[in-house]
């Protein structure tokens, strides 16, 4: 895959392209490995210095990059078997939600999540991430097909809100949101929650109900874009770092607050440039968390869900 690189990662991609020109040399000129590790190690030094001071706009600078590993990217590195499911019942199928059941360290789940898409072709297919109602209703069958099967439900975040065309309120957008906040609040069996990318507004909340959230470090969750806050307090888009860094979106902030329980750390350089890396450590999280709540009863977990809930902010 090839590297693409942040305004801010420029010393990192200045050493990248002084490498990529070394070894398009090296089978000529092999006195040049020592130079080419060199320069990787330099690489690798600058990389961990910038991501270890990172502002929280260029935290979503991160969240939002265009090679950010997507749910799909997850779900075939983490589980085996997996079978996606479709449709609403009601209305129709939304590809910008993708849900179905799959197994994890041998044992079945169901799996949800956001997908925006790689090329253009398939961002407008799966609506650049963005669900319409029958993506919630969708979600909200498979959430209750779970529970009736008595299987966990793990759930990824990474989208930048609902959908808000006409077409989505006019299909009941704001009630398919609602219908499973209300579902995943009292769902009888373990849901875990893990922010990848983006949670933008009711569009991720819709997914967030759980009984352990965690979230990716570089990810960013929020009950509105930085753009959006800019626009409403200062008239203009162009104020979003500092309302970013007001909202206090990223991970760091959040687990403060006990909004998120957990901060799962990323390969060196964000998820971007190493999905194994990334997925391995999902994995590692997603486990540890279902062995944690498989010995808790179905009033237990609603109970503790509950209180969760009214301790954050605390």
């Amino acid at each position: 895959m090839k590297n693409s690189f942040l305004d801010f990662e420029k010393p990192i991609a200045d050493i990248y392209d002084k490498i990529q020109a070394l070894k398009d040399i090296v089978n000529e000129s092999p006195e040049l490995l020592p130079q080419i590790a060199k320069l990787e190690e330099e690489e690798r030094t600058t990389t961990k210095k910038i991501y270890s001071k990172l502002s929280i706009w260029q935290t979503v600078q991160v969240a939002r990059h265009p090679k950010r590993p997507h749910t799909s990217d997850y779900i075939s590195r983490i589980f085996s078997d997996f079978d996606e499911l479709h449709g609403d019942r009601m209305f129709g199928d939304d590809s910008s939600l993708i849900g179905g059941i799959g197994y994890l360290d041998k044992k079945p789940v169901f799996i949800i999540g956001h997908e925006k898409g790689r090329d253009t072709e398939e961002k407008v297919k799966r609506n650049f991430g963005m669900p319409q109602p029958e993506g919630y209703r969708k979600a909200k069958r498979l959430m209750e097909l779970a529970e009736h099967f008595s299987l966990p439900v793990i759930t990824f975040i990474d989208t930048s809100g609902a959908y808000p065309g006409i077409e989505g309120e006019e299909r009941g957008q704001s009630e398919a949101i609602a219908k499973n906040l209300a579902l995943m609040s009292e769902l009888k069996t373990p849901i875990v929650v893990v922010v990848t990318g983006e949670g933008g507004s009711g569009g991720a909340l819709a997914l967030g109900v759980g009984d352990h959230v965690a979230m990716l470090e570089y990810a960013t969750y929020s009950v509105a874009s930085p753009e959006a806050c800019s626009s409403i307090v200062w008239r203009s888009s162009e104020n979003a770092p500092e309302a970013a860094e007001a909202m206090k979106v990223n991970a760091k902030e959040l687990l403060k607050i006990n909004v998120i329980d957990e901060i799962i750390n990323e390969p060196a350089g964000g998820a971007h440039r190493n999905y194994d890396a990334a997925a391995a450590l999902v994995k590692s999280s997603l486990i540890k968390s279902l062995k944690k709540f498989s010995t808790f009863s179905a009033s237990e977990l609603i109970e503790r869900r509950y209180q969760r809930l009214l301790n954050i902010g605390k």
